[in-house]
């Protein structure tokens, strides 16, 4: 403990106390139980996520964590049932909660070079549209990072909300496919090719993700309250 303290984990050691305990006492108020077959797919996923693919690696594991088969058997169930809980309080707000925010579930499919120099970055540009260079040649001479040179800048699927907004605002105006003016924001100056424009779609993905970020406002709210109340104990009692 006293190292947890030098370390300066204290504060996020108590937010994980504090969550455990919200998060078992709702479960618990609202009447949640766990079958054991949904307790064993949580294991089998658990097991895959963290590559524990045999019974020996899983011991091996534990003995590293320095945890005990009912220590796992423990984590698994504050696992299921804290995705229980998640669905039991969000999954009827999801439709509406899409419906409400659809514009940031808007993909575009992008390439991107983002450069220190203005100049520069519109002399690239105007090189690209008049078709004196493409932009996978403009990717391969000023992109740093190799994994993302050797793909000539793709990034892939990107969601709006994951844009800061002077590069979301110009993307989902655009027209795909367009080469867009080069665009400043404080990492640099954007140049970005839009492919295509995938409109929002209310998948399984989609669903979790919602479920997911509801739930964790939720316990942010919770956790919050807890603090509050906590801090008005501590000066009752000083006084």
């Amino acid at each position: 403990m006293n190292q947890v303290k030098l370390s300066c984990q204290i504060p996020d050691l108590v937010e994980q106390i504090v969550t455990r305990k919200i998060i078992t006492t709702a479960a618990s108020e609202a009447g949640i139980t766990m079958e054991t077959e949904e307790l064993q797919e949580t294991a089998n996923q658990f097991r895959f996520m963290n590559k524990l693919l045999s019974a020996d690696e899983t011991w091996t594991w534990l003995k590293k964590q320095s945890l005990s088969l009912d220590d796992f058997e423990e984590i698994v169930y504050y696992t299921a049932i804290s995705g229980k809980l998640a669905a039991y309080l969000f999954a009827d707000k999801v439709e509406p909660y899409f419906y409400e925010h659809q514009l940031d579930y808007a993909s575009a499919v992008i390439y991107e070079v983002v450069l220190d120099d203005e100049d520069l970055a519109m002399e690239l540009f105007y090189a690209i549209t008049t078709e004196e260079m493409s932009f996978y040649d403009v990717a391969q001479q000023y992109i740093q990072t190799v994994e993302l040179r050797r793909k000539g800048g793709y990034r892939g699927m990107v969601q709006r909300q994951d844009m800061k907004p002077e590069i979301s605002a110009a993307v989902f105006a655009a027209t795909p496919p367009q080469m867009l003016k080069p665009i400043m924001t404080s990492q640099g100056v954007h140049l970005i090719f839009v492919e295509e424009m995938i409109q929002p779609e209310l998948d399984d993905k989609t669903r979790l993700e919602i479920v997911s970020n509801l739930f964790s406002a939720w316990l942010k709210q919770k956790i919050e309250q807890v603090e509050i109340i906590s801090r008005l104990e501590s000066n009752n009692n000083v006084d």
